[in-house]
């Protein structure tokens, strides 16, 4: 039976996780980081969304998301789409790069929004990999410098 289509709505907020299979790097240096950030500041410039917050981690991406057209399936897909074929080019590797399709859950309203982006760039302190959200350079988005004590 195939999936439900993705509930999408003009003018939506989300979180994004897209994961490695099986816990796999999705990114293995600094270059691969690079492309991927320069990769997702393409699908927001393509799909006319508005980054709050991102967090690359080695093997997963969050992604704060306000999407003013209905479109967020359509760039999440290009941007990973894009992201394993470079990946798997580079490092000489064929086949999946995510696991599954990624998660969006809907950001319902401001206190939740602020929350989420808290968590996202929590995301390499609790994960042991940086000391403060400020230091880990594979992160940002428009809510990063707004947010108190990040």
């Amino acid at each position: 039976m195939p999936r439900a289509p993705r509930l999408q709505i003009a003018g939506g907020f989300y979180h994004v996780i897209a994961r490695g299979v099986a816990a796999a790097p999705i990114v293995m240096d600094d270059d691969d980081r690079r492309v991927f950030i320069t990769l997702v500041n393409a699908a927001q410039t393509r799909s006319h969304w508005r980054l709050h917050a991102y967090c690359l981690m080695t093997t997963h991406v969050h992604l704060v998301v306000e999407t003013p057209l209905p479109n967020l399936s359509r760039g999440m897909q290009w941007l990973l789409s894009v992201h394993a074929q470079e990946f798997n080019r580079r490092w000489h590797r064929f086949g999946h790069l995510f696991a599954e399709r990624f998660t969006a859950r809907v950001i319902e309203d401001e206190e939740y929004l602020i929350e989420v982006c808290r968590y996202v760039f929590d995301n390499p302190v609790k994960a042991g990999v940086s000391r403060t959200p400020s230091s880990w350079p594979w992160s940002g988005g428009l809510a990063f410098e707004a947010m108190s004590g990040v």
